[in-house]
């Protein structure tokens, strides 16, 4: 069985570019709706570069954090097309 974790992972990693996802809609997708603050959690300790874990942001449309730096995430978004 696989783990939250993982679960996560594999959804964070079909999100196209230009597109981003919330922490709860990842959590919904991975199989636990209530599971919005462990998916940020999770996506804390990310340093994969082939799970863009900077398209995944708050649901009150603001960023959020991200492990290599706020600022970071959203030039990354922008560069990408993402409205910020």
């Amino acid at each position: 069985m696989k783990m939250f974790k993982d679960k996560v992972y594999e959804v964070v990693k079909k999100i196209p570019k230009g597109k981003v996802l919330t922490y709860k809609e990842v959590a919904t997708l991975a199989g636990s709706p209530q599971a919005f603050r462990a998916v940020g959690n999770i996506l804390n300790k990310n340093f994969d570069p082939k799970i863009p874990c900077h398209r995944v942001v708050r649901n009150d449309g603001k960023t959020g954090g991200y492990n290599r730096g706020a600022d970071n995430k959203i030039k990354i978004l922008k560069k990408e097309g993402v409205k910020i």
